[in-house]
């Protein structure tokens, strides 16, 4: 789950870490208030969306009088942001952020993230704040640095000497900047985050020492022991689909292609995916209802895949472990018999009471085409796209 910038600002400031003054406003009303009881005169304002490249869009404006970051709110509310993070349905701003312009004297990139590649915690640090860390990675590559740390985020003292080494900071304890690292690494791990960054983290010319900006990205599997945290959800920046999917508890991503595809299994799905695309096929979506769905659970995901317009074609593929393939098979009917559904729908059934699955769909005479196997149904939906 992500997180808007001042909601990360919020939890970074819990562990100590000092944050630029700020307020968040839905209307120009709220921001004139704000800016009158605070006595701001100028401001920057920024849209709060979940997506990065807020600057290069277009929804980072600086103020320089009341009445210009005014004109500004007015601009940035409702704006939608379209780039590489959001795709193309983008995303829109319900909500900008005001904070006092900050006079800069360096900018520096510190983040941490879990690196499943070596199944630890990586802190990242780099002089060349204000930019991608992979833009820094690939144009300064003595200018970065990560360092596996501890999956408990304890920071030992020759790590602070590696990074302070390549910052130009001073590695004692005592100093600022290292209480931020240390502060960092305890947010991420008891956030159960999978990624955590600050940038740009400054010095202002008065030498202190100020998370500017701020991306947290929680795993979604620990919000059920992140009671404060999972508040911070904002349905607002998914997707119509994703949305309605969360309702439900099912696991959805949009793709590009027009075959929607509803598996039970991430595993499985991406098998599904994989032999779409072996026989000249394009998925339109992930979609995985999971091991113990029910009749509305396997209703609902259907609903969601027919509904895309996209979709020209659906290839359904069960492997009935856990899972029942009389359920699943209740669950398409029980859509189906309600819709008329004009594009072809292709069934692969497997495992726990197949045979029973088969016969609720064959007796319902519905347009469903059963396949008998995965590369027949991967071969018919392809083809039924084509036609």
């Amino acid at each position: 789950m992500h997180l808007h910038e001042f909601q990360a600002k919020e939890v970074l400031k819990t562990y100590g870490i000092p944050i630029p003054e700020y307020v968040v406003v839905s209307s120009v009303e709220e921001a004139r208030n704000a800016m009158d009881n605070l006595g701001w005169d100028e401001g920057v304002v920024k849209v709060q969306v979940h997506a990065g490249g807020r600057g290069k869009a277009g929804g980072v404006k600086i103020g320089k009088s009341k009445d210009e970051v005014l004109r500004y709110v007015e601009q940035l509310l409702g704006m939608k942001i379209v780039n590489s993070q959001t795709g193309p349905e983008g995303m829109i701003a319900n909500q900008v952020m005001i904070s006092p312009p900050i006079e800069i004297a360096k900018e520096y990139y510190l983040g941490v993230i879990l690196d499943r590649n070596q199944g630890r915690i990586v802190l990242i640090g780099s002089p060349e704040g204000g930019m991608d860390i992979e833009e820094v990675a690939e144009k300064y590559p003595d200018r970065w640095i990560s360092i596996a740390v501890s999956n408990q985020g304890t920071i030992r003292s020759y790590h602070l000497i590696q990074l302070a080494k390549v910052m130009g900071w001073n590695w004692k304890r005592s100093e600022p900047c290292i209480k931020m690292v240390e502060g960092i690494a305890e947010a991420f791990v008891e956030s159960d985050a999978m990624m955590l960054e600050i940038n740009p983290l400054v010095q202002t010319k008065k030498g202190d020492f100020l998370a500017l900006d701020a991306k947290l990205t929680l795993d979604d599997n620990a919000l059920y022991r992140l009671p404060k945290l999972s508040q911070y959800y904002d349905p607002t920046q998914l997707s119509t689909f994703e949305r309605e999917a969360k309702k439900y508890d099912l696991a959805y991503v949009a793709m590009d292609g027009n075959i929607g595809c509803m598996v039970n299994g991430a595993g499985l799905a991406m098998a599904t995916m994989d032999i779409i695309q072996h026989y000249g096929g394009k998925p339109a979506n992930f979609l995985d209802v999971g091991g113990g769905a029910d009749t509305e659970k396997v209703a609902a995901g259907f609903r969601i895949i027919v509904s895309d317009p996209k979709v020209k074609a659906v290839l359904v593929n069960i492997f009935g472990g856990i899972m029942n393939c009389k359920t699943i098979a209740e669950g398409i009917v029980a859509v189906v018999s309600k819709q008329n559904i004009k594009i072809p729908l292709i069934v692969r059934m497997e495992g726990t009471n197949v045979e029973e699955g088969r016969k609720i769909i064959a007796d319902a005479q519905l347009k469903i085409i059963l396949a008998k196997d995965l590369e027949d149904a991967a071969k018919k939906a392809v083809q039924g796209v084509i036609k």
